[in-house]
């Protein structure tokens, strides 16, 4: 899906910021078409992140390098245009690209079994639901970064990322409800459905208690139905009991004792815009969840087929994003 910048919507932009705005967009557009993200730098970076978050952060870092990849991806496969991808990358060079998170790693053969490695890491313990799902989510991030830039998967990489899966504990690990059953991941379609249907309703029913439920139902159901869309629905449903226990948990709603959290205002503006990204400001990044939610998003949408859901989600996607 892609979403240009038209010539009416950049009038508007430099109305609403003066020459300060309009010379801010020609820096980024021109550097746009100078550095597009052919060379996959984010993964790069994401990667190295992913490898030593073990050291340092393993969750937060963590974050960090999933953001970094995801972002990569969204871009991508969404074909968005090079204002938004300029400026995405142009957060990441302020915040963390040039950090000890991000520094390269030594140069070294591959390691030919990398991907079965961060497999077995991940299948070690699936059925748990282990701090919200993202061992899967980022196992996910590692395994598809390894499958287009296989010349990061040196040995130094691959330990690291299965030290970080495997330091995920235990979260709300309890039974799931028989009636969560979510199709074969599989099925593409169907389960990409399942999962929104879940994240819209999480959305209306955490109102007032912020959508942390509800993004990571994106990120973590998209996790699932990628892996088995790109061949490994043996993993997908390895972590099928783990994933129903998170449905199981968001369904329950905020409990008596949760946090209020002032909802977001209301705004037209999403992340497949330039705009969206102008208005977040130079430091409003977060960990990481203003990239990872919205690639699980247009990641599902995308393969969902459905467009009287993608309707109703986006009329309240303000909230998550």
């Amino acid at each position: 899906m892609t979403h240009s910048l038209h010539r009416r919507q950049f009038s508007q932009l430099v109305l609403a910021g003066g020459t300060a705005a309009a010379s801010l967009w020609a820096d980024w557009i021109k550097a746009a078409e100078d550095a597009p993200l052919d060379d996959r730098h984010l993964v790069r970076l994401g990667m190295n992140a992913l490898a030593r978050a073990h050291a340092l952060n393993y969750f937060n870092d963590g974050h960090r390098g999933a953001a970094m990849i995801s972002a990569h991806l969204m871009c991508v496969e969404n074909n968005l245009d090079q204002p938004v991808v300029q400026r995405i990358s142009q957060l990441f060079d302020l915040n963390w690209a040039k950090t000890k998170l991000c520094q390269p790693f030594p140069e070294e053969d591959t390691d030919p079994k990398a991907i079965e490695k961060v497999r077995l890491a991940l299948l070690d313990g699936s059925d748990a639901l282990r701090e919200v799902g993202h061992n899967v989510i980022f196992a996910s991030l590692a395994i598809k970064s390894f499958t287009i830039m296989p010349e990061l998967a040196t040995p130094q990489r691959v330990e690291g990322v299965c030290q970080m899966i495997r330091k995920f504990k235990p979260w709300r690990d309890e039974a799931p409800d028989d009636h969560v059953q979510p199709p074969p991941f599989s099925d593409t379609a169907a389960a990409s459905r399942f999962v929104l249907q879940e994240a819209s309703d999480a959305i209306d029913r955490f109102m007032g208690h912020g959508q942390g439920f509800a993004g990571h139902m994106l990120t973590f159901g998209q996790a699932m139905v990628e892996l088995a869309a790109d061949g490994d629905e043996e993993l997908a449903e390895g972590c099928r009991t783990a994933f129903r226990k998170y449905v199981t948990v968001t369904r329950q709603g905020p409990g008596p004792e949760a946090r209020k959290i002032k909802d977001k205002t209301p705004s037209k503006l999403r992340p497949n815009q330039a705009q969206y990204w102008q208005r977040r400001g130079d430091k409003a990044v977060g960990i990481g969840h203003v990239f990872k939610y919205p690639y699980g998003y247009y990641y599902l949408l995308d393969h969902a087929k459905d467009p009287q859901l993608a309707s109703s989600l986006d009329a309240k996607a303000y909230l998550v994003f």
